[in-house]
């Protein structure tokens, strides 16, 4: 016999002896309409129709007649009643089990056919009902870890290459050009070096979390995840499909947004895209870093832990109270997810990972930032009070204060209602960064600092920038063992990469718009930038993908949540004596 003579057995799930009556009952009335026993298999057309196919079911229809439509209607709510679930969902695991079986008679695996495989024993664990949920914040926990004290020693060496020797560079050419002490150099130094670069800094903390979410992903642990979650997905009348999207809006808002397209229904992408901007995206991550490494310095690594986590508390909070109003009367769709094996992650496309997505951040500082740090420049560069040339003690007399003063009783209530910190907020609608660009740029000092400095020449800049680079390395190795409790000698005498006189600026401050509770106006501020409205882009993306009336739904909604969610930081924390 030759290969083209060898005929195969062919394979045919069997369900369960209800299923298959109702199947063969439909077989039976379809083969009566000539069209349809002419254009399909009549068996797979019935199991198509059980699993929900309106195309397939408006043509039997159009067939068949009323009749027919209501033969089919019958047979389906027998089967639900007698199942309790979706018929998809009740086909979909009897042909898995009936694989399961097939492949257990012909498939023999060294030693006993009932071991479990690596995946399945750490799955055990990982994916346990008790076990999986501590282990997945224990996974969190350590990757923010490493975005604030694994990167913290590189944040150190941007803000002195960018504040030490570019600065430097930057002033003497402008000497040489005889542009010193005008406008220009004030732009250069003032807009573009305190604006940019002041985000530039906190490049090292982004591409340490892409690190660490590229390496969950890449290793299958993020399917790990969202099954894990499940559970709590469901409190919010989703399923852990969800999860996946609100663990990339930890990235960027954008394409979580747009990673909604993967979930199969639409109400699931509409409550999904509207819970997604709660998740804090990379783009607060500085604004965090600088708050709480000035008013939380031992703690701040624990503080922003611990906004992310808020950040999640939320949108589970916020979620239940959409299931039971604007998506009551919805349910949620079946969830079927199939878990990848744990493998190795392949350094290449890790790397790919956190360079594209700190490239792209980095190509926004020099576009959006870069033009919202001009803008501001100017704004506070032009006086509305008094006359003469403007100078740095006059910028509470700009049109840019004058603007923020205009929004600032808003944030009052809250603790931090000085106009620096609401014009901060306002611009962060351009882009989170934005935030801790306005606020250099607000705060800005002279530059008493630098008196005494002793000149460098190009090349000592130079050896400075790699010997420093080298520092760094070193003193972020040996904070790795400490993150499981080893501590072999951390770096000492460690630099803050916030100026002395920015910090005590920024602390007498709030200090004074908090009425001397500057802790609590601090974390109160920290809340609002965590759920108060995300930026422009994205909620350009929210417009495109869920219309008009949602994504106002969504502004309104997340600056509300924000304001009440500071309110009772603020607030509540003076009544219990905190601050």
């Amino acid at each position: 016999m030759t290969v083209a003579q060898l005929t195969l057995p062919t394979a045919q799930v069997s369900y369960d002896a209800p299923i298959e009556a109702e199947l063969e009952r439909l077989v039976e009335l379809f083969a009566l309409q000539p069209t349809l026993a002419a254009a399909y298999p009549l068996r797979w057309l019935a199991v198509q129709i059980f699993e929900g196919d309106e195309g397939l079911l408006a043509e039997v229809t159009a067939a068949g007649g009323p009749s027919l439509s209501a033969e089919i209607t019958a047979s389906m709510q027998r089967l639900q009643a007698r199942y309790g679930e979706d018929l998809d969902i009740t086909l979909v695991d009897q042909r898995y089990r009936f694989v399961h079986a097939l492949a257990g008679k012909v498939l023999t695996r060294p030693g006993s056919v009932h071991d479990l495989t690596m995946s399945d024993r750490v799955d055990k664990v990982l994916t346990n009902r008790f076990l999986g949920v501590p282990f997945f914040f224990a996974m969190m926990w350590l990757v923010f870890k490493l975005t604030t004290d694994v990167a913290g020693p590189f944040v150190d060496w941007v803000d002195g290459v960018i504040n030490g020797p570019i600065s430097n560079w930057v002033i003497g050419l402008l000497g040489v050009l005889g542009l010193a002490g005008t406008w220009v150099e004030s732009l250069l130094v003032g807009a573009v070096l305190a604006g940019v670069g002041g985000v530039l800094v906190f490049v090292p903390v982004l591409f340490a979390l892409y690190f660490a979410l590229a390496v969950l992903e890449d290793s299958g642990y993020m399917a790990r995840a969202a099954f894990v979650m499940d559970r709590f997905m469901h409190r919010l009348g989703l399923h852990g499909k969800s999860f996946l999207p609100m663990i990339v809006g930890f990235g960027c808002t954008v394409p979580a947004i747009y990673a909604t397209r993967t979930l199969d229904s639409p109400r699931d992408r509409l409550l999904t895209g509207l819970l997604v901007p709660f998740m804090s995206c990379s783009a607060r991550l500085p604004v965090y870093v600088l708050v709480a490494t000035i008013f939380f310095p031992a703690q701040a690594g624990l503080v922003i832990f611990g906004l992310y986590l808020t950040g999640v508390v939320m949108a589970i909070v916020i979620g239940m109270l959409l299931q039971k109003t604007l998506f009551r009367n919805q349910p949620p769709s079946p969830f079927v997810l199939e878990l990848p094996p744990y493998r190795i992650p392949a350094w290449r496309t890790v790397w790919v990972q956190m360079w594209s997505r700190t490239a792209s951040f980095v190509q926004k500082a020099w576009t959006i930032i870069f033009a919202t740090s001009i803008v501001i420049w100017l704004l506070l560069a032009i006086p509305v009070r008094g006359a003469g040339q403007f100078a740095q003690a006059e910028m509470d007399q700009s049109a840019f204060a004058l603007l923020a003063r205009g929004v600032s009783p808003i944030f009052a209530p809250l603790g931090f209602g000085n106009w620096q910190s609401s014009g901060a907020l306002t611009t962060g609608f351009v882009a989170k960064e934005v935030v801790v660009t306005t606020m250099l740029q607000t705060y800005h000092l002279d530059g008493g600092e630098a008196e005494g400095a002793v000149p460098t020449t190009f090349i000592e800049d130079v050896t400075g920038i790699f010997t420093s680079f080298g520092t760094a390395v070193v003193d972020a190795l040996k904070v790795i063992p400490q993150m499981v409790g080893l501590n072999l000698g951390a770096a000492e005498d460690e630099e803050e990469f916030v100026p002395e006189g920015l910090a005590t600026a920024i602390q007498a401050n709030f200090a004074a718009s908090s009425g001397g509770h500057a802790g609590l106006a601090a974390l109160a501020f920290l809340v609002f930038v965590l759920l108060y409205t995300p930026c422009m882009v994205a909620t350009a993306a929210a417009r495109h993908e869920f219309g008009p009336r949602w994504i106002w739904v969504s502004i309104v909604g997340q600056f509300g949540v924000a304001w009440l969610a500071a309110l009772i930081v603020f607030q509540g924390g003076r009544l219990l004596g905190l601050g």
